[in-house]
């Protein structure tokens, strides 16, 4: 069974989230964690939404 796919509105809602976390003081690991997803996939979403 395949996973959920996110919508591009939800991964830069989910990006900016993992952002204000970090920014407040959380590692990376730790806010991507909070939101629910792995670190490789926020790396690859960043690169996906940039590039």
């Amino acid at each position: 069974m395949a996973g959920k796919r996110e919508q591009p509105e939800d991964i830069v809602i989910k990006l900016r989230q993992v952002d204000v976390l970090h920014g407040q003081g959380l590692s990376m690991a730790d806010a991507v964690r909070q939101i629910g997803i792995s670190q490789h996939t926020s790396y690859r979403w960043r690169k996906t939404m940039v590039g």
